[in-house]
């Protein structure tokens, strides 16, 4: 028998969280329900989870700042965020934490079902791809399995989003990585907020990777971008 999706959703409304619960339970997901962001780490730390459904409005403990804490005990597993606010302000500090989806109230029931579906098969895909992949950028190697980047025996750990850009960019070494392709492969979209996000993503690249003059991230405006490393 397959083990069942747990989903941890922590969301402070309990008429919404009882409704959100039973839907899913009745797409057969496992649902752990917590109503606040302290009682939502608690619970993320006694199982293991395979998606977080984070309300971004919380009592003690906002969605953003337990969502940090989440990547900090588990890099890999996908969290979308639940808001009732429409600014675009909240929904690029979401994808700056590092969430997989955002989803502003109100929504439906079958638009959720098929987010949670397209996140899941997304990290799976990415789970079963090889991940053999060592990469020699200039003065610096990338582990990608391990998301390290090294220069001089230095090591700069990488996030998996990080990493995933870095890896799609030493695919297209000194070629155009195209914009919306890089969004639908790592975000799985493609629209300007998500955008916004691979714009801070690319800055941090670019300042890891500041130690090698050789080494250039290009904005090709419009387009993409194109990993040139002189040799």
């Amino acid at each position: 028998m397959t083990p069942k999706t747990k989903i941890l959703l922590v969301e402070d409304d309990p008429n919404l969280s009882a409704v959100l619960s039973d839907y899913l339970e009745m797409l057969e997901y496992s649902t752990t329900q917590a109503s606040d962001g302290e009682e939502g780490l608690v619970k993320f730390r006694q199982d293991n989870f395979d998606l977080c459904i984070l309300d971004v409005m919380l009592p003690k403990r906002d969605g953003f700042s337990l969502a940090k804490d989440i990547r900090e005990l588990n890099e890999q597993v996908p969290v979308v965020f639940l808001t009732a606010r429409g600014q675009n302000d909240d929904r690029i500090a979401g994808f700056r934490v590092g969430c997989d989806d955002y989803i502003t109230k109100p929504f439906s029931s079958e638009e959720l079902a098929l987010r949670i579906e397209a996140i899941l098969k997304r990290c799976m895909n990415r789970t079963m791809r090889p991940q053999n992949s060592i990469f020699d950028i200039g003065r610096y190697r990338f582990d990608a399995v391990n998301l390290l980047l090294v220069f001089n025996n230095e090591e700069q750990k990488l996030t998996p989003k990080e990493a995933a850009l870095l890896k799609l960019l030493c695919a297209y070494k000194n070629n155009l990585l195209p914009r919306d392709f890089a969004l639908k492969e790592i975000w799985g979209d493609s629209d300007y907020f998500i955008g916004r996000s691979m714009d801070v993503f690319i800055a941090r690249l670019r300042k890891y990777l500041s130690h090698d003059p050789s080494v250039i991230i290009q904005n090709v405006h419009g387009s993409g971008f194109k990993l040139e490393v002189k040799e």
